[in-house]
């Protein structure tokens, strides 16, 4: 006969675990013991978890070729640190360094007493901070001109200036920004300060690697000496150091790990109850608790693995089990499923084949694709999405073979002891019928093995009657048809409409526990300093002729062009380059001759010493040198997505020299512009290997088609709702939502394989039938899912509740998709196919 349609593969593998599944029937206990004895040894890997802990924010959570990265490099090769003459915005990286925010009550001046009080004890208090007994911040602080970096906003206010202008005040001939350091400013018509809410205190620490050691410890200090602070009667201070954002991250690393107990408790709690039976030996609540427990051992066993191995563990990875446990779950509900079909009164041996022969075709597809999928996000630009996605495709692996192996040999034990007529607790053989000379309680407690006597199978759950005897009859009714058609079409607008709304961009503060001091002081840094943003070095990247009048005058257009951008001041500026300009103009010097312009370098270096670190002066030639242009208006994270852009976009329209844009905190920008493309890219690989691997082992192309569709129409429909939910697109929102969606895969490809393997012959019947099979599974596994996840709802982590959002929209669209657009959808394309078919035939027969 040949293949049918595209069961050449499907039909030897269902062939292929039919015997399989009498194996393991035969021979249950060595393929119930070698998962333990495995799992125990692979298990010892969990001593390595401290050590293989990595979680460098920038080395993990940044694009690993970022452009910013490659700018660093640049920075720090032709504009090295002068540690004698430290500046904040020519800083190309974090360095060591605290900080505070001082907050008046609400309608109080943080510039007057009793509040500028509290902030002088306190700048006092962190001032004598000392370690080892002997080094102090004045040994250790960064300085200019010898002396140490002061918070120059404290002597100006002591002075008693009676006006301070903002954001640029002029204090001993020094122009001196204050939008960095005054926050919720009040100023009257002259610009001058009439009140502040909140002042911000800088303490810089030198780069020196003899000091480094003593820096940390300085530091630790500082943290101690805040967090016990209680003296502040009139001020709120939240405070934060360079260190602050990283100790964050570790400290958390293992929260999921309680949780993920939790999480498992609740999985099995529910399983148990959906096994529940009436019946004493159909009872299937032990096939629950160790189908839960195959995830875990596939979890255990394939973590201590790749620790074992030395693959870094990544705060992303500890959301892995919970999606583990979904796909376990889904596989168990599946497995007992097709088992209650078999009779009863056959040998477990070919109840099992029967199992195998049905289960493990939709099981392997999801798995495979799964794994294919997850391979792929190896190859990310994000190292924590390469990790993540090794340890969930090894445990994806694991999860399949012991679901297969260990569960697969538990459902044989337990049908041996139904087959023995043995109760679910206790093993004793019970009687099959009610005995009239026992009590009632004895017939319901002791009394078991009862099964349909007309097709020899287990008694239909009344879960699974509504599905066939309600459910699916409902569901094919032409109005309903029309009806789940149209909600799926606005469903479609709807969501589209949400995805051109999506918010792209992470907040510091997400990264942090609710009750952490980072969140709180990146929270107030947020609300009151976010009118001036970073300050960014616009560089000219190649040596330049700037004695050129006419290219001269070019270049200052194109830097004309970054100062006219909306979120730039027009007015504070620094450049070398006009200064210099200045200069020559007030000296009278012709800066248009070439030597002339190079021999007053040097003059002009000593009078502005500043500007020597901007200017890489190499023998008669300038190969590089920067300005500084800064933002404003900075307000969340959306707003960095489009400075970033169109900072950008300036740089590269220069046509007269190539210029380079930096600031430290681009390093972490980078992100944005390969989150949404990478999103993207995932979801159509994804889309695309189900596709092949549908085709393959699906026995129909049509549904094979629609399982790749329902992949993009999930997409779609989550990515709309996320921003009723307030959840934005960054990294780790992408790799959870890349996880969640390929979870989805399972509910459309298994409800698929049932329509085409079904054997009735039209679309309806195909759709009543798979829905009786398959939608209680697909109910039970997507409601215990929920349930396990939903504690991370309750976690102090952003990351754990994002997670939980995004999982729990894709389980209940993919639900949706599962039990009522993909039916109807089948049943419909199914039925114009046919006829089709049909009429094709006919027209063949004419022509004979």
């Amino acid at each position: 006969m040949g293949c049918r349609r595209t069961d050449c593969i499907s039909k030897p593998l269902s062939g292929l675990f039919e015997k399989l599944g009498s194996l393991v029937g035969s021979s249950p206990l060595s393929f119930f013991v070698i998962p333990l004895i495995l799992t125990a040894a692979l298990g010892g890997g969990f001593t390595f978890l401290r050590d293989r802990e990595d979680n460098d924010f920038e080395g993990q959570y940044t694009p690993k070729k970022g452009p910013s990265k490659v700018t660093r490099a640049f920075v720090k090769e032709n504009f090295p640190y002068n540690e004698s003459m430290f500046s904040e915005e020519r800083l190309y990286n974090m360095g060591h360094y605290a900080s505070l925010i001082a907050l008046s009550p609400q309608g109080s001046n943080i510039l007057e007493n009793p509040a500028f009080e509290d902030v002088l004890r306190l700048n006092d208090k962190i001032l004598n901070i000392t370690v080892n007994g002997t080094l102090g911040y004045k040994d250790l602080c960064a300085k200019v001109y010898g002396e140490c970096v002061s918070n120059t906003i404290l002597e100006i206010v002591q002075s008693n200036e009676t006006q301070i202008t903002y954001p640029v005040y002029t204090y001993r001939s020094i122009s001196v920004f204050l939008g960095s350091v005054l926050g919720g400013v009040i100023t009257g018509a002259d610009s001058s300060v009439v009140s502040a809410r909140t002042v911000k205190l800088f303490y810089y620490l030198d780069n020196l690697k003899s000091t480094a050691d003593a820096s940390k410890l300085w530091l630790r200090g500082f943290k101690k000496l805040l967090s016990d602070e209680t003296d502040g009667r009139h001020i709120d201070v939240s405070y934060y150091t360079s260190k602050s954002k990283q100790e964050e991250i570790d400290s958390h690393t293992t929260d999921g790990f309680p949780l993920f107990l939790i999480t498992y408790a609740c999985a099995i709690t529910f399983s148990v109850i959906s096994c529940l039976r009436r019946d004493n030996v159909r009872n299937k609540v032990w096939v629950a608790v160790f189908g839960v427990l195959s995830a875990g051992l596939a979890v255990v066993s394939s973590f201590g693995l790749l620790l074992y191995i030395g693959l870094p563990f990544v705060i992303t990875v500890a959301n892995s089990p919970f999606l583990i446990l979904g796909i376990g779950l889904n596989n168990m509900f599946v497995m007992v499923a097709d088992w209650q079909h078999t009779k009863v009164n056959d040998p477990v041996p070919k109840r099992m084949a029967h199992t195998y022969k049905e289960a493990i075709l939709p099981i392997t597809i999801t798995a495979l694709t799964d794994v294919l999928k997850f391979s792929i996000g190896v190859t990310s630009d994000f190292p924590s999405v390469q990790s993540f996605c090794l340890y969930t495709s090894t445990s994806i692996i694991f999860c399949y073979i012991y679901t297969i192996t260990f569960f697969g040999a538990f459902l044989a034990l337990n049908g041996r002891r139904e087959a023995s007529n043995r109760h679910w607790l206790t093993c004793a053989k019970i009687p099959s019928d009610n005995l009239d000379h026992r009590s009632k309680i004895h017939n319901i407690c002791c009394v078991g093995g009862g099964y349909d006597k007309n097709t020899g199978a287990e008694k239909k759950q009344p879960a699974s009657n509504f599905f066939k005897d309600y459910y699916g009859p409902f569901l094919i009714k032409p109005w309903v048809k029309g009806a789940v058609i149209f909600l799926y079409v606005v469903y479609l607008a709807a969501s589209i409409y949400g995805c051109f709304h999506v918010k792209q961009g992470i907040e510091l503060y997400d990264l942090a526990a609710d009750d952490s001091h980072v969140r709180k002081f990146n929270t107030d840094d947020r609300e009151y300093f976010s009118d001036y943003g970073p300050s960014v070095m616009v560089i000219v990247s190649e040596e330049f002729p700037y004695w050129d009048k006419t290219k001269r005058q070019e270049l200052q257009r194109c830097m004309q062009d970054f100062r006219g951008l909306h979120f730039v001041d027009k007015d504070i500026y620094t450049s070398w380059l006009d200064s210099y300009l200045s200069y020559g103009e007030e000296a009278h010097i012709n800066l248009d001759d070439k030597d002339v312009f190079l021999k007053n370098l040097t003059q002009f270096f000593d009078v502005f010493p500043f500007f020597k670190q901007d200017v890489n002066l190499t023998g008669d030639a300038i190969f590089a040198s920067r300005v500084f242009i800064q933002t404003v208006n900075i307000d969340d994270a959306s707003m960095e997505v489009h400075m970033l852009k169109d900072l950008q976009t300036a740089a590269d329209s220069c046509r007269v020299a190539p210029l380079l844009i930096y600031n430290q905190k681009f390093i972490f920008f980078d992100q944005y512009g390969v989150v949404i493309s990478s999103t993207i890219k995932n979801v159509c690989v994804i889309t695309a290997v189900m596709l092949v691997v549908s085709l393959l082992l699906i026995p129909n192309p049509l549904c094979s088609i629609w399982v790749a569709g329902s992949i993009a129409s999930v997409t779609v429909g989550v990515t709309g709702v996320m921003v009723l939910w307030d959840i934005t697109l960054d990294t780790i929102s992408m790799i959870i939502f890349t996880v969640c969606i390929g979870f989805t895969v399972d509910f459309s490809a298994h409800m698929s394989y049932g329509f085409a393997a079904s054997k009735k012959s039209s679309p309806d019947e195909k759709a009543v039938e798979a829905l009786s099979h398959l939608g209680y599974p697909i109910l039970q596994g997507a409601l215990s899912t929920i349930l396990g996840v939903s504690v991370l709802a309750t976690s102090d982590f952003h990351t754990f509740r994002m997670f939980f959002k995004i999982f729990f929209l894709v389980i209940v669209i993919g639900m949706l998709h599962g039990l009522i657009f993909i039916p109807v959808i089948l049943m419909l394309c199914t039925l114009r196919t046919d006829k089709f078919e049909n009429k094709d035939k006919s027209l063949k027969i004419t022509k004979l």
